[in-house]
């Protein structure tokens, strides 16, 4: 390996204009241009790239150009079939396109509730059989059970009636398990 000599190790050597140039720069903050790279003036090369971009937007342009024509014919293929005709006097008028019932029920059904709605149906109470038990349920809303106040002998009555449906369900399963 050969070692480089620094200023200190022997005879001070001569500053070059690029070193002088790099010194004067990092004393000003400036910082060295780029050249910009030449490109070969070929024509050959040149002709066939451009026309490879041209034929590159011709295409394009064609193909925009179908889908426009395509789009406009549907539009008036729609128009046409949205013309109805009404019998007296026989003259066309432009209604839209016929929406299916079932259409619009589905749409209603998949939008979400108004507050209105949520708390019309929130309020809603309704009496509802519970099948093993057999005792009437207050439900309100989606499914909040309420309490039902009633009297006391109305409240043995309800409690006899259970523990009767109590026993014939309880009957009905054991039925089933041994048969």
């Amino acid at each position: 390996m050969k070692r480089r000599k620094n200023d200190e190790d022997g005879p001070t050597r001569k500053k070059k204009k690029a070193d002088y140039d790099i010194s004067q720069r990092k004393k000003l903050g400036k910082k060295k241009k780029k050249k910009k790279k030449k490109y070969s003036r070929s024509s050959s090369s040149e002709d066939s790239s451009k026309k490879r971009r041209r034929h590159k937007e011709k295409k394009k342009l064609k193909k925009r150009k179908r889908k426009s024509k395509k789009l406009e014919k549907k539009l008036e293929t729609k128009k046409e079939k949205s013309k109805v005709k009404i019998l007296d006097g026989g003259t066309e008028k432009f209604c839209g396109p016929e929406i299916p019932q079932e259409y619009l029920e589905k749409s209603k059904r998949m939008a979400p509730m108004t507050k209105e709605e949520w708390e019309k149906k929130q309020s809603e109470v309704r009496r509802v059989l519970d099948n093993e038990t057999g005792r009437y349920r207050m439900i309100r809303g989606d499914g909040e059970v309420l309490e039902e106040i009633v009297s006391k002998d109305r409240h043995k009555e309800i409690n006899r009636q259970a523990t009767l449906n109590d026993g014939s369900f309880f009957q009905t399963q054991i039925g089933r398990k041994i048969s």
